[in-house]
């Protein structure tokens, strides 16, 4: 049972206010231009097309330094900068190991994509002051509420 919190995010108006502020956002779990048609890849691919900034953090190919011509980094604390948002692409199960990084980096929010729900994950980021999005596509959000 998740924890009520104003930070995790349910409602429409939540999420359009989470999708018109994030212009630079960490895709954790991105996949490569190999894996065409895995959603780890055209969700980030669509917003590059859209103008944001897009910073790889894929979990597995060790040797890319690279996914569409931008520089790969491994963990999220090693990103310079603030992060708008940190996309999340990994199953439920695996996103505790991320935990303690996401913590360190401490984004504006964290969206775990359609399909991917992790009550106590998102609980714990929302205590910690961090807006928490589960269960929704990004690439539809973004569509919905980016301009309007």
């Amino acid at each position: 049972m998740s924890t009520p919190s104003p930070h995790r995010i349910e409602t429409d108006e939540g999420v359009r206010e989470v999708v018109r502020r994030s212009k630079r956002i960490a895709v954790l779990g991105m996949k490569t231009e190999e894996q065409v048609g895995q959603a780890a890849l055209y969700v980030p691919e669509y917003l590059v097309g859209a103008g944001l900034e897009v910073i790889p953090v894929p979990v597995y190919y060790p040797d890319r330094t690279e996914i569409l011509g931008r520089k790969v980094y491994r963990r999220l604390q090693d990103i310079p900068g603030d992060i708008d948002l940190v996309d999340v692409f990994r199953k439920p199960a695996d996103i505790d190991q991320h935990i303690p990084d996401i913590l360190a980096k401490k984004p504006k929010a964290v969206w775990f994509q359609l399909g991917i729900r992790n009550d106590a994950a998102a609980d714990r980021l929302a205590a910690a002051g961090i807006d928490v999005v589960q269960d929704r596509c990004l690439l539809v959000e973004h569509k919905r509420f980016a301009q309007g």
